[in-house]
């Protein structure tokens, strides 16, 4: 599917009927549909092959523009007989006013439905996971079609989940694990699940009646309930972060328990996994993937380093762009800054203070490991770009932190174009990398007072000199 979104703000009401006048000022379009789950298992740093059916029309173009990228197989087949979803959120003040939906629902011909077969087994004598992400918009309803890539995928041993649509689960027999929400599988066994007792009693009877080897239910803000044919049920709390939106987390929860399970991971911890890269998505604006880095800082988080809490500040570009957007649809006025930030000390700490004085939002850009090496040599950095990114996350005055692989943040500005740019005043006017970007859209560059006798280095320096000393003493 193709996910548009429109930005903007309501401002007065029309003359021609009672209705909000929605003045657009930004378009932006993502992958949206099992893209979404392509995308959550690129971030996650996943070899990835993607088996399905769009339009062939313009938004089957756009769509496929997004698909194809690093780490993506793109096996998406084109029918000239539907047209392609297409899925339009109107957004103001960062809060979702409509969505309009585009789309055809009917299962594939029958050339469409070998054809997809043929591409499953082509892929599946090279992988290590099998996802049936299905939306209910025709593929996966096609007859037979979902038990004959079960089938596929059990002969040559390779587990298989699904996030499951509908009442008809038949057609998900023999799957190794499936991921419904408490209202799908109230939906399935037409009850409501009153306690917890109720709900293991259920789960037990649906894992029996299918053939399944694991069901999780995901439970929202009371987390997520796993079990296994011959296991106990076992409860995985939510983590205790403020929700954004909840769009695309059922994407997440799959993606990152395929990719757990498929990296050798006991399905427990899988889930677990899972559970944490949801409690990352859901503090952001729409649907956005997980991504390695933020994964790995809430596990920090989870294993009590509390550096980790910020995870939800670390994030991809794409991501940033959506969620800049949205504070811009509040209003807000973004200030960027950029650097290594290596061994964070008061003149850093100032720097950044003084850049989110200057406006509503502060995001830092963070020179990837690879990119601090090439710039200063190979001692360097001295931490990670995880844990740097994690403590400058840390900082109140810090909203977002994107780290990016080049040498210089341009493509960053051009993506976020940030109403100030800040650098410090070591740094003449015509230094600043991004300075004519931003003042191509009518933003301003800041320069900002250093406190002096501050720098990674002195301090590195420092700390060579005092361990010689030891070492002579």
């Amino acid at each position: 599917m193709l996910d548009r979104y429109l930005w903007g703000e309501v401002s007065r009401i029309s003359p021609e009927a009672p209705v909000p006048v929605f003045r657009v000022k930004k378009r932006s379009e993502i992958c949206g549909g099992a893209g979404n789950v392509v995308s959550n298992l690129a971030g996650l740093e996943c070899e990835v092959a993607v088996i399905g059916v769009c339009g062939k029309d313009e938004q089957g173009k756009r769509l496929l523009r997004l698909v194809d990228g690093k780490r993506i197989e793109s096996h998406i087949l084109l029918d000239r007989s539907r047209p392609t979803i297409t899925k339009t959120r109107i957004v103001s003040m960062g809060q979702q006013l409509i969505r309009l939906d585009d789309e055809e629902v009917s299962p594939l011909n029958p050339d469409l439905s070998k054809n997809v077969l043929k591409l499953v087994e082509e892929v599946c004598t090279n992988c290590e996971g099998v996802i049936l992400s299905d939306y209910g918009k025709g593929l996966l309803q096609t007859r037979g079609l979902a038990q004959s890539i079960i089938e596929i995928a059990q002969t040559r041993k390779i587990p298989v989940m699904v996030d499951p649509k509908g009442t008809d689960w038949e057609r998900y027999k023999g799957a190794t694990c499936i991921t419904p929400n408490t209202k799908e599988i109230e939906y399935l066994v037409g009850e409501r699940m009153a306690d917890d007792e109720k709900l293991i009693q259920v789960m037990r009877q649906v894992l029996s009646k299918y053939g399944l080897s694991w069901l999780l239910v995901t439970r929202g803000s009371l987390g997520m309930c796993l079990i296994g044919r011959a296991e106990d049920p076992i409860f995985i709390p939510a983590l205790a972060r403020e929700v954004y939106d909840v769009s695309g987390a059922g994407d997440t929860v799959i993606s990152t328990l395929t990719a757990g399970a498929a990296a050798g991971l006991p399905l427990p911890q899988a889930a677990e996994l899972a559970n944490l890269a949801a409690g990352v998505v859901v503090g952001k604006v729409g649907t956005q993937p997980i991504n390695t880095l933020e994964l790995k800082a809430s596990v920090a988080m989870g294993k009590g380093n509390s550096i980790g809490s910020y995870a939800h500040k670390v994030t991809s570009l794409s991501a940033a762009a959506v969620q800049v957007q949205a504070w811009r649809g509040n209003g807000e006025k973004i200030v960027f800054t950029n650097g290594c930030f290596d061994l964070l000390h008061p003149g850093h700490i100032h720097l950044l203070h003084q850049a989110k004085e200057l406006g509503d939002r502060l995001v830092v850009g963070l020179n990837s490991d690879a990119s601090v090496r090439r710039l200063k040599g190979e001692t360097r950095p001295i931490l990670s770009e995880r844990d740097r990114a994690s403590i400058v996350g840390s900082l109140d005055s810090v909203d977002l932190v994107v780290v990016f692989e080049e040498d210089t943040p341009d493509r960053l500005i051009r993506t976020l174009k940030p109403d100030i740019l800040v650098k410090g005043s070591d740094y003449g006017l015509d230094q600043v990398v991004g300075r004519e970007i931003v003042e191509s859209y009518g933003g301003k560059v800041h320069l900002v007072n250093l406190v002096k006798g501050q720098s990674t280095t002195d301090i590195a320096n420092r700390i060579i000199e005092a361990h010689g000393l030891v070492n002579n003493h």
